[in-house]
């Protein structure tokens, strides 16, 4: 569930140890799907002052099974004591179905432009953007459906409508995530640049996936967070295989916290992505080397949650992250494309949609730096500070130790580093 604001003194102070109560149950509407939260700091829906208030889908399955499709609605919840415990509104649902099948994922904010509240919600291969005054009363004011868009994307979901200054202007952002035909197969997430006046979003220019491995998805941001930032956390799986993958105590985990800023290279948009500062408290270097004699070898070491960060002159690169089983995940620069393969990576089986290919990422440009952020089983990869990114997941039987990096005649490496990260529960 995405948030509206990352305000001081609104988030409980939870006990790790200690699993809180369910917050939201089901109820004659349905169950809770995902939505989003919001601090109604002017009192605009009357349950109180900064009063925590989730947005949320309701899903109905008794009118699915009953073969109705319109079974999600969308209801509100309210927290006087920062989200420790719930109240659900008494009138719920605030916003019915008009008959979608797909009908969920709100994402809800403060929009100073209309002095009103703004939804962005996503209905089947469309986006539908509704305005109210208090977070109950709803119109829906437009549909945002691209003119010659991509095809078969499957269903939509998880929007996110925010805007960002990016030199002397300002552009409105609309992320979207999608079921099916992302670059690499599967689940991705591609953003719209553009223009909003509280009622239509218009794109000015094609849109961009976000990421392009296959484990990155249902990505939404933070409004008001410290110093104006937008702090993006995605879902790191793909509906490809999500359900099935060789996990035991827990189901999928979210992706780094990346802050996101608007660049502008000739009349084209695109957003840059980087790790969130605060990240740096919890990493430790390991080693340096500030400049490179290839092939660099790397053995024994934990790379089970450690980053790699290192300068290069865009010429052709290979990496080879292994273990002592030799499974492996191949990352390889050529031709201006970066390439993944983790088809010997470790576990496969669970599904053959997994690892069926080397996935591939188009760059257009020579790449000046890298960063790799691997955990016990993903990595996330930045190129060129953030331009590029791509989230991959991996099941190995054992950690991987060994880190070898080799390149063309007229490959040069610098400022490499490796840093280990800490444990965060």
């Amino acid at each position: 569930m995405g948030t509206d604001d990352w305000g001081k003194g609104v988030r409980p102070r939870l006990n790790p140890l200690k699993t809180p109560p369910i917050a939201l149950y089901p109820d004659p509407h349905g169950t809770i799907f995902s939505g989003s939260a919001v601090i109604d700091k002017n009192n605009t829906a009357g349950f109180g002052k900064n009063a925590m208030i989730a947005i949320f889908t309701y899903y109905n399955d008794s009118l699915k099974v009953a073969g109705y499709q319109n079974n999600q609605t969308q209801g509100i919840a309210f927290s006087l004591d920062e989200g420790k415990t719930w109240e659900k509104y008494n009138g719920n649902p605030v916003i019915d179905n008009s008959c979608e099948k797909d009908f969920r994922d709100p994402k809800v904010f403060w929009n100073d432009e209309i002095n009103a509240w703004n939804m962005v919600l996503a209905a089947g291969d469309r986006i539908k953007i509704f305005s109210s005054p208090n977070l109950i009363d709803w119109k829906f004011k437009s549909d945002f459906e691209p003119v010659d868009d991509l095809p078969g994307l499957g269903v939509w979901e998880c929007p996110d409508l925010f805007k960002m200054k990016v030199d002397d202007e300002e552009k409105w952002l609309m992320i979207v995530s999608h079921g099916d035909k992302a670059p690499n197969g599967g689940s991705g997430t591609r953003y719209f640049v553009g223009n909003f006046n509280g009622e239509v979003f218009k794109h000015e220019q094609p849109s961009l996936w976000l990421d392009y491995g296959t484990d990155s998805y249902a990505g939404v941001t933070y409004a008001n967070a410290p110093d104006g930032k937008r702090i993006l956390i995605a879902w790191m799986s793909n509906w490809m295989y999500a359900t099935v993958t060789p996990t035991k105590v827990w189901r999928s985990a979210m992706t780094l916290p990346r802050e996101l800023s608007l660049q502008k290279d000739g009349n084209k948009y695109f957003l840059r992505q980087k790790i969130a500062g605060e990240f740096a408290s919890i990493k430790q270097e390991v080693k340096k080397i500030d400049q490179v004699e290839l092939p660099l070898i790397e053995d024994k070491i934990d790379l089970s949650q450690a980053g790699i960060h290192f300068d290069c002159n865009g010429e052709d690169l290979s990496i080879t992250i292994s273990n002592e089983l030799d499974e492996t995940l191949q990352i390889d620069m050529k031709n201006n494309q970066l390439f993944v393969d983790r088809t010997r990576s470790g576990k496969m089986d669970f599904s053959d949609k997994f690892a069926p290919r080397i996935q591939t990422m188009p760059l257009g440009e020579k790449v000046y730096n890298f960063q790799i952020y691997l955990d016990r089983s993903s990595c996330e990869i930045l190129l060129n500070d953030g331009k590029y990114a791509m989230t991959n997941l991996f099941f190995p039987n054992e950690k991987y130790s060994n880190l070898q990096i080799s390149g063309s005649a007229n490959a040069e490496l610098k400022n490499f580093k490796i840093g280990k990260i800490s444990r965060i529960w």
